[in-house]
């Protein structure tokens, strides 16, 4: 999402937003458990009380799973509680909140992709939609038309996490210098219908362990309770693995099949699949968030709370920070970037820095495992969140990975992925899973999955790493196909793709860089 300000010269111009899907509802963060205080904020009483929550949480409980067993922790980890948060689908709210701004004369526009910045002399000035049209190779088709240039005093990039536009902000005016790498993590996910008795409405659950490696994977599970006899469930693991051979749609199979997972989804049936990354870096990966005549809001700049994983509430909030420092520039004509800045510093002053500044060294503190970390995350509890070493700097999840026959452990394909079995009622094999997201994309388009250099990806990413992105990727995007000369290549299956951005993220060498399709394209969630 783009959101593109001009000064209210006449009644008819207004704060406008583009969106990539058909409603705006599409493609976004799936199922999660919402603090609703900044919705409380933003809307009148009547507005919060139209908010198609799910669920109000009721039971919330912490497991560690082995390989068999399970044990319930008889406390919440710290940060980790959802008393009084409601369960929800981010779809359903997104839907609601553009009728609302709607009637309130923000004019909406579904449906069209933004893939450009407008620049005069340095300055962002504008947007540029995708031009559409155009075949596998770049040829205009007769159906061609030239993507619409949208001229604005201020642009508000509120894309999601890995924003595009956002990328390129930031690299090209710096914006993340002196900032630690902004790390990530995977979150694939199933909405589930279920026999009535097999989970209390309101009820969750956050699991750890099985099947993830304590010394090698940070992350866990989750499962809602949800109304109608649904479940809600997935796996998240952070970006940071070294392993290349992990894969985690396959791990969220194998956790499915653990005997507490599976009694909960015994006797139904799957509704939807979806999978999103999360930006974890934390307090000190927030990039600077302004510059002339923009700011970026919500995931885009990294504003996700650790370790609760809880970042919607805090886009939220930084959405109305940026309209409001907005709102005062557009009056006084002034868009600069040190006008803006009182965005920035209204950041610092709200719950944003309240909640991400205490957690600022916890992601860091498990870039060696769950056991170091939490060791140092003790630590940093009775210090303040400073910890025993103050500032923990983060690699980037594209260095961290190891070669195969450098990885000290076995491997993920061979300790558990190869003795999966897909029964397609309990487990699903990727394909069958991205059917699941109604993923459609216009196929004559270019692929919006770019190698940015064929011949490194060929001696690094397959001949090195043995081609990684085989395995990160859930939607099995990337296939490598060895013929009977033993010549390996990569086929691109840009129709599977479900818009998690893994591969923008995790690839060695930065080898792949994800584009933006056509608007539209890309998964339709409906309930997650």
């Amino acid at each position: 999402m783009v959101v593109f300000l001009t000064q209210a010269r006449s009644p008819s111009v207004g704060p406008s937003d583009i969106d990539s899907g058909f409603e705006a509802k599409n493609n976004k963060k799936l199922l999660f458990s919402l603090k609703p205080d900044a919705l409380k904020e933003l809307l009148s009483d009547e507005e919060f009380e139209g908010v198609p929550f799910d669920s109000k949480v009721q039971y919330d409980d912490t497991v560690r799973l082995s390989e068999e067993g399970s044990i319930t922790l008889p406390f919440h980890p710290p940060y980790m509680g959802n008393n009084g948060n409601y369960i929800a689908s981010l779809g359903q709210i997104c839907k609601y909140l553009a009728t609302v701004a709607e009637s309130k004369g923000v004019e909406i526009y579904p449906g069209f992709a933004v893939d450009e910045l407008l620049y005069e002399k340095g300055k962002v000035v504008g947007v540029k939609t995708k031009d559409t049209g155009v075949d596998h190779h770049g040829n205009k088709l007769k159906n061609y038309q030239r993507g619409t240039s949208v001229k604005a005093d201020i642009v508000i990039l509120a894309e999601g996490t890995r924003g595009s536009l956002a990328k390129q902000l930031i690299a090209k005016f710096d914006l993340d210098n002196g900032k630690n790498a902004q790390i990530y993590s995977l979150g694939v996910k199933e909405l589930w219908s279920v026999p009535e008795g097999n989970i209390e409405e309101g009820r969750v659950y956050h699991t750890f362990g099985h099947p993830l490696d304590d010394n090698e994977n940070f992350g866990g599970g989750f499962i809602y309770g949800m109304t109608g006899n649904r479940v809600g469930l997935g796996l998240v693991v952070g970006l940071d693995y070294k392993d290349p051979t992990f894969d985690p749609q396959v791990a969220m199979q194998v956790w499915k099949t653990h005997p507490f997972v599976s009694k909960i989804l015994e006797g139904g049936k799957i509704i939807e699949f979806g999978a999103k990354t999360l930006p974890e870096g934390g307090y000190y990966a927030i990039p600077k968030l302004y510059d002339d005549n923009v700011m970026i809001v919500g995931d885009s700049a990294g504003l996700v709370a650790m370790p609760a994983l809880k970042g919607i509430h805090l886009a939220v909030t930084s959405g109305m920070l940026a309209a409001e420092t907005a709102v005062v520039a557009l009056i006084k004509e002034d868009t600069s970037a040190q006008r803006l800045s009182a965005y920035e510093e209204a950041i610092k002053q709200s719950r944003i820095n309240d909640e991400l500044y205490p957690v600022r060294n916890f992601r860091q503190a498990f870039a060696k495992g769950m056991i170091s970390g939490a060791f140092q995350f003790a630590t940093q509890l009775v210090t303040g969140g400073a910890g025993l070493f103050g500032r923990l700097e983060t690699e980037p999840d594209n260095e961290t990975l190891v070669t195969p026959g450098d990885y000290p452990r076995m491997l993920f394909k061979d300790r558990v992925a190869e003795k999966v079995e897909y029964d397609k009622v309990l487990t699903f094999d990727k394909v069958t899973d991205v059917f699941y997201s109604k993923a459609m994309h216009d196929e004559e388009q270019p692929v919006h999955l770019v190698i940015n250099d064929q011949e490194q990806f060929n001696a690094i990413n397959i001949e090195k790493y043995g081609m990684p992105c085989q395995y990160f990727c859930p939607a099995e995007v990337y296939e490598l196909h060895v013929d009977k000369t033993g010549h390996k290549e990569l086929r691109i299956h840009a129709e599977n793709c479900v818009h998690c951005k893994t591969c923008d993220i995790k690839s060695p060498n930065n080898a792949i860089t994800w584009t933006t399709p056509y608007g539209g394209d890309g998964p339709e969630y409906e309930n997650m």
